[in-house]
């Protein structure tokens, strides 16, 4: 559903303004009076620091044309008319289901395909491997002081998916004019997250905070009628054939209990290794993808504000973040998942197998920053065979934990260089969430991709001055970017070949974060709906 209004880019202010200050802009921009009445909405806030230490605010807002006499003089470069977009969708389904749609996974894809399924009258059935919000966070915090690991409760599984031990970061590359980014920010923004992740240029909600609002849409879910167990994990699948066709019939879980289902939603996240198996065994359609692997690098925060700001921190400005690339003759090396006054978190989810990932509070208060150094990796670097990806990363993630004797190798970036195990810390120390010993990363990574990501490195001090500086940290491995395979999908967005499995979200490899993998769920729920009727609502 579309409405007009008009839109106003680059307007920019003092880091220290005010509302009164930003709508007496707006006013100016027009050319309205002072005492005209506006009704605007923010529609992005970036920050300019490109003419240190002037730090700027810069808006963009949609006004409301409603009640407003403009000058067409007025429109130009940075005012213009615009259609604001708003997400809608219509229920034209009238196969009717003889079984609630079972979805497979309760992270951003499956959360988002429940919730939305469950507002309309579907009574989803979800399930999670691993256990609700509370008790997982209990089981990880046990994890990370002992080493003792639950290969089914994880950093990975469990409710939430691997988002919820993040920075929560919401911003994503999709060029999207269906509404859908902007429904899944306001859905988050419903159940308990700060306005402002609607409009700032890179949103984020915090691993403390995210945990609160999966929980709430959970409750919300079962006040609807949907139903949701956890500690139950999918292990086979039921299919029937007809003229060729396959379907599905249900599914099997914990290998003891069957539940019937015409619809089934896999939103299983990209570290289902042994769900990735049985799917290729009961002939999904799979192909290999691209991915990345690296480490994660750790700096002082005080560092990248200063960089970044021209200062070490102001009060007004959340700590500084940053994005670096650069080529090397053989591939692309480039930050990923940065996360601002964050820790490095152990994020296994497979016994004798080591992988980290990073992670934030709401305040990003920590006094590192740190982000995945990564090398992009192709079906070139690890073999033709659909799970050879999956075999790659075991191999890197098993030679991280001989490295740490099951702990986080970690090492300076100049013993890195020259090949030799860290004997002691500089000014840096660790902030990492899980036992962490000193090591030599070189013996975990293959040579070639070492001193590839020790070129890009030291090519990212040419954009963040001291990036490279020796007593910098590096951990590994990180190994969970994104999903190595891709469960192809056909125009009804089925898997391919079989009807009524919808692959879905990050682990489907149609989604690279926490906002893309809800929005895909919001693209499965609207094949749903187009093609099913609703069941019968719950009195």
């Amino acid at each position: 559903m579309q409405n007009q209004c008009i839109r106003i880019s680059q307007i920019k202010l003092p880091i220290g303004h005010d509302q009164k200050t930003l709508e007496e802009k707006i006013r100016k921009l027009l050319k309205l009076k002072k005492e005209t009445v506006i009704k605007y909405q923010i529609v992005k806030r970036s920050v300019d620091a490109r003419n240190k230490p002037d730090i700027r605010f810069v808006y963009s807002v949609d006004v409301e044309m409603a009640g407003l006499s403009v000058s067409k003089k007025i429109f130009g470069q940075n005012i213009s008319l615009t259609e604001k977009q708003s997400y809608h969708y219509e229920i034209t389904g009238k196969t009717k289901l003889s079984h609630a749609p079972v979805i497979v996974g309760m992270g951003p894809a499956g959360l988002f395909c429940g919730y939305y399924l469950a507002r309309n009258g579907y009574r989803p059935v979800i399930i999670e491997r691993g256990e609700d919000v509370d008790n997982r966070q209990e089981t990880v915090k046990l994890f990370w002081e002992t080493g003792k690991l639950n290969t089914e409760s994880n950093v990975q599984f469990g409710e939430g998916g691997a988002g919820t031990f993040s920075d929560g970061k919401l911003n994503t590359q999709i060029k999207d004019k269906t509404g859908r980014n902007h429904e899944v920010l306001e859905t988050f923004v419903k159940f308990g997250a700060k306005e402002e992740i609607c409009y700032v240029n890179k949103p984020h909600i915090g691993t403390d905070m995210l945990k609160q609002i999966v929980k709430r849409m959970r409750e919300e879910i079962c006040h609807l009628g949907g139903t949701i167990y956890f500690n139950t994990k999918m292990t086979d699948l039921c299919l029937e054939e007809t003229g060729g066709q396959k379907r599905i019939t249900g599914l099997w879980v914990n290998q003891a209990e069957k539940i019937e289902a015409e619809l089934l939603v896999l939103a299983i996240g990209h570290s289902a290794r042994d769900t990735f198996e049985l799917l290729h065994q009961r002939g999904v359609v799979i192909s290999p993808k691209a991915f990345a692997v690296g480490l994660r690098m750790e700096h002082p925060q005080a560092m990248i504000n200063q960089a970044m700001y021209g200062t070490d921190m102001h009060e007004l400005l959340e700590a500084a973040d940053y994005k670096v690339t650069y080529q090397t003759p053989e591939r692309g090396i480039y930050s990923f998942c940065m996360c601002p006054g964050g820790y490095v978190v152990n994020a296994s989810s497979e016994q004798g197998r080591l992988a980290v990932n990073g992670m934030s509070y709401s305040d990003r208060a920590g006094k590192n920053s740190n982000s995945a150094i990564v090398a992009a990796i192709s079906p070139d670097d690890y073999g033709a065979g659909v799970l050879d990806g999956i075999k790659f990363q075991r191999e890197l993630e098993e030679r991280a934990f001989l490295e740490g004797n099951g702990q986080i190798p970690v090492q300076r970036f100049d013993d890195f260089c020259q090949n030799k195990k860290t004997e002691d810390f500089g000014e840096i120390y660790p902030a990492i969430k899980g036992r962490y010993c000193m090591g030599n990363l070189r013996k975990v990574l293959p040579e070639g991709l070492s001193e590839q990501l020790i070129e890009g490195i030291h090519g990212f001090a040419e954009q963040i001055p001291e990036f490279d500086r020796g007593d910098a940290l590096l951990s590994g491995i990180e190994s969970r970017t994104s999903s190595p395979v891709r469960l192809e999908r056909d125009e009804h967005f089925f898997s391919r070949g079989i009807s009524g499995l919808y692959p879905c979200g990050e682990g489907a490899g149609y989604a690279g974060g926490i906002t893309s993998a809800a929005m895909d769920g919001l693209r499965i729920f609207e094949a749903i709906i187009k093609e099913y009727a609703p069941l019968e609502r719950i009195l």
